[in-house]
Order: structure tokens, then sequence, then C-alpha cells
């Protein structure tokens, strides 16, 4: 578990622009099995989520004309209970974090592996979920 004054600046970043925390694996629960499109960001202390992920994903909110109606968040290394539901959600892709699921109705429709995050910028993964969010939300 990473310490609270390290992790709380980061998960500030979201929360203060409107994503709601899952802290439980009953939050993860409720919020994917939500009517409607739910994103749901596995966030992370690594510089690929400080760097591309927290800002990219955050970028295509403001970008985008369409959105998913929920917007949520779990912590790695914060929340682990919350973090394996929302992993189990996520399956058969491996566990990673960063990583970004878009949900519809309960099903996963996309997912965003750290692998793709890696060495991408805020501005491609912004302009990727963007394209995403036109099609499913």
């Amino acid at each position: 578990m990473y310490p609270e004054e390290i992790t709380t600046p980061m998960r500030q970043e979201l929360t203060s622009v409107g994503f709601k925390e899952l802290i439980s694996a009953e939050d993860v629960d409720n919020a994917i099995k939500e009517q409607g499109t739910t994103l749901v960001l596995v966030n992370s202390v690594c510089g690929c989520a400080a760097g591309s992920a927290r800002p990219g994903v955050k970028a295509s909110l403001e970008m985008a004309s369409s959105k998913p109606a929920n917007i949520t968040t779990v912590f790695a290394g914060v929340h682990p209970d919350a973090v394996k539901k929302a992993r189990e959600y996520m399956m058969p892709f491996p566990p990673s974090s960063p990583s970004i699921g878009l949900f519809k109705d309960g099903e996963l429709v996309h997912f965003v592996e750290r692998h793709h995050i890696e060495g991408n910028t805020a501005d491609a993964i912004a302009n990727h979920l963007v394209e995403v969010y036109k099609e499913f939300c």
C-alpha cells in the first residue's frame, strides 16, 4: 500500500474534475452495472499514469462531444479490493496499471492496456479515447 500523502494528489487530479473514486468491490460492481457507459481508469503512481494516462483521459473528456455517462477511477496499491474487482470485469486482459476500460451496460467494450499508454503522449491517449467515445457513447 502506498502512503496516503503520496497518492492523495494523484487521486485528487481526477476527483477534482468529476471522477468518482471507487474504493470497494461493491463500489465497482455498482458502477459497472449502471446502464449506459462507464469509464474506469486504473490509476497508478507510475510515470506513465502521471504523464499520459491521467492528463490524456482528462483531455479526452474536455474534447469529446460524446462522453461516458459515468467516469470513475480505482487506484492500484491503494484500494486493493476495488482494483481486484475492476480487473475481474476487465478480463481477459491481464492486470495492468494504468489502464482504461470503457463499459456499456455492464459489458467491457474497449480497453487500453498499459503498453498502449507507455510511450504515448497525453494527446495521443486523448485523441484515441475521443474516437472510442464516438463509437460507444
